[in-house]
């Protein structure tokens, strides 16, 4: 055997017994690791590594830990994270297309419709070429279906929807309040200021006022009682043996 020959069977014996790098991908989300989003991520992550042999990592950033959520995007086309696992959304300071590409619950019935949109009419090819005008890459879909809360108990009657109101209406108060609260607060110099310009300032500041009020009450009066007569509607047509005198 010539030395030729041993050192080429060397090299290639050398290559198969190295072993392989290990990809490390820095990826952040908007979604706290606590939460049910956060929790399929983690199994995502999981499943990545098992499928991958261990050769592709995942360093998930939660809860929007590098950048802020409307800079995941950019953070990611420039290298300072690998992937944005956020929504398309925030991004519509961009492109208003982009909205088709994040919170569009109100363009089909059930999640399944937006996957045959994206997968047999044309979707994520439009989506993909969307993104490639940032210098981004669409790698896949996630759509975790209309609802924001999900629950354990089935809404079958009245009593059951009532229930479900009052407690996502309470959730609601503390941070509606304390947003509210605040952004008056820092208001008030405006809408009693004397100084140089303080009236244009005024009427700049007091229909901002009024926005911050109106939208209270229709955040945690309106939408609940317009909700709970649209969902009593609905519980009549999936349930009508135990609405008949409803």
């Amino acid at each position: 055997m010539s030395l030729r020959t041993i050192i080429q069977t060397a090299a290639v014996s050398a290559l198969i017994a190295a072993p392989a790098t290990a990809e490390t991908l820095r990826i952040q989300t908007h979604y706290a690791p606590e939460t049910i989003s956060g929790q399929q991520i983690q199994a995502f992550i999981d499943d990545i590594h098992v499928m991958s042999g261990g050769d592709l990592q995942i360093e998930m950033f939660f809860s929007s830990s590098v950048v802020k959520s409307v800079e995941t995007f950019d953070a990611a086309a420039s290298g300072i994270l690998d992937c944005d696992m956020t929504g398309g959304a925030y991004q519509t300071g961009k492109n208003p297309a982009f909205q088709f590409v994040g919170d569009i619950m109100g363009g089909y019935d059930t999640p399944w419709q937006q996957y045959s949109w994206l997968y047999h009419g044309g979707g994520f090819d439009a989506a993909d070429a969307l993104y490639g005008q940032y210098n981004m890459k669409l790698i896949g879909w996630w759509i975790n279906g209309q609802e924001s809360m999900s629950s354990s108990k089935p809404i079958t009657g009245p009593e059951d929807l009532k229930a479900a109101i009052v407690e996502g209406a309470v959730d609601r108060v503390r941070p509606k309040i304390m947003t509210v609260a605040t952004t008056l607060i820092g208001l008030l110099p405006v809408m009693y200021g004397a100084e140089t310009g303080a009236q244009v300032m005024k009427r700049i500041a007091a229909p901002m006022v009024g926005g911050l009020i109106s939208s209270t009450v229709l955040t945690l009066v309106i939408i609940p009682v317009v909700y709970d007569i649209w969902k009593r509607w609905e519980l009549r047509r999936a349930y009508p043996e135990k609405h008949q005198n409803d």
